[in-house]
């Protein structure tokens, strides 16, 4: 993370009109989507709601404490990975580790401005399970004992190994990351953000952990959701910001801006995958009720996919009872979260490479589980 820059205006020194009239043009895309007449309206609308009360809200909130403790105890987690050296790699599997994709999206940040290695990546990507160890915490806590304890250590192990190949590290790119505007005030849209998502992570987490509470709202969800979307949009599209914020701006900035940035990835993320069910007949449920010993492999491939929302199905599958631990943990190790979103925008190439090294220990110990214990945790 970059330290504050005061010297001029926002206005003055940075020219981001490029960027803006691209990203409004995603924008009117999207509205025009979700107001479109008959099944892609609907779909469109439905996902909008989807990956604002499933994802979206749990980034915000994993965010906001993460920049809320920096504030808080005065310190700057970029500059504090960057002075631990040896202990990058564990503080940067703890971070990964952390339900949600805050800790992660915190890693990523670190290393675009310089301040950790490429193996403290690997180690985040490789250790997080993203929003989608929510769901198993809540209806699996006995997997989620045994999953995420055992994505630190991998993930530990694979930084390590990284960072001692430097034949396989990637420096990173500065492109677009030499100067991080500060924004440098509280505005009326950071509010708003704030203010849709409260009822947004009480719905969230009453859908998660199957309450009554969501069932009850009605179209509650939709209202916020769609709300929630409509914030995020305006202020992805009025930003300054690429991707990742100045550690100088106020934690409330901080996750309305980051949050509204990830919530347009995710939200395309669901709109393919969607379109390509509703138009192809593609059934991810049989892809898993497929030969067994592939179940493993194809979870692993579905954590390629950036995004939590496809990690969140596997997660489903798996307390249903439709596919193995062995795939469950295949898929938790490839995974990346939502974290890979800043990197492909900040560092594409470090983002690709990550993610690919990733799966190697994913199926090291997908198919050790289901040739050694093929029944563990079932």
């Amino acid at each position: 993370m970059s330290t504050p820059s005061t010297t001029l205006p926002l206005e003055t020194t940075t020219p981001f009109g490029p960027l803006r009239s691209r990203r409004i043009l995603v924008a009117l895309a999207l509205v025009v989507l979700a107001v479109f007449p008959g099944q892609i309206g609907e779909i469109t609308r439905t996902m909008m709601t989807d990956a604002y009360i499933q994802v979206s809200a749990f980034v915000a909130a994993t965010l906001l404490i993460f920049y809320g403790a920096e504030r808080l105890f005065h310190f700057d987690m970029g500059q504090a990975l960057k002075g631990s050296k040896r202990w990058q790699v564990p503080i940067a599997s703890v971070l990964g580790a952390t339900p949600g994709c805050g800790g992660a999206i915190v890693v990523v940040a670190a290393y675009s401005s310089g301040n950790v290695g490429f193996g403290a990546v690997v180690a985040a990507l490789t250790s997080t399970m993203g929003d989608a160890a929510f769901l198993l915490i809540a209806t699996r806590p006995d997997a989620a004992a045994v999953v995420l304890p055992l994505s630190f250590a991998v993930g530990i192990l694979s930084g390590w190994i990284v960072d001692g190949l430097p034949a396989i590290r990637v420096e990173p790119s500065t492109k677009g990351c030499a100067y991080v505007p500060l924004i440098g005030r509280l505005r009326p849209r950071d509010f708003l953000f704030f203010a849709v998502f409260l009822p947004g992570i009480v719905l969230g987490a009453a859908q998660l952990l199957r309450l009554p509470l969501f069932e009850a709202a009605g179209s509650l969800p939709m209202v916020v959701g769609l709300l929630g979307t409509a914030t995020g949009l305006w202020i992805w599209t009025s930003s300054p910001v690429q991707a990742m914020t100045n550690a100088g701006d106020a934690p409330l900035t901080r996750m309305a801006e980051e949050t509204s940035f990830i919530s347009v990835w995710v939200i395309g993320a669901y709109l393919a995958y969607e379109y390509t069910v509703a138009f192809s007949g593609l059934d991810l449920a049989l892809l898993f009720g497929a030969v067994a010993p592939i179940l493993p492999a194809a979870a692993i491939l579905i954590g390629l996919i950036p995004g939590c929302g496809p990690q969140v199905l596997v997660t489903t599958l798996f307390t249903n009872g439709l596919i193995p631990f062995s795939a469950l943990i295949g898929n938790a190790i490839s995974n990346d979260g939502d974290a890979l979103f800043p990197a492909i925008a900040l560092n594409p190439r470090a983002a690709v490479m990550a993610t690919l090294y990733s799966t190697v220990p994913a199926i090291i110990v997908a198919y050790g589980f289901y040739f050694l214990a093929p029944g563990s945790m079932n």
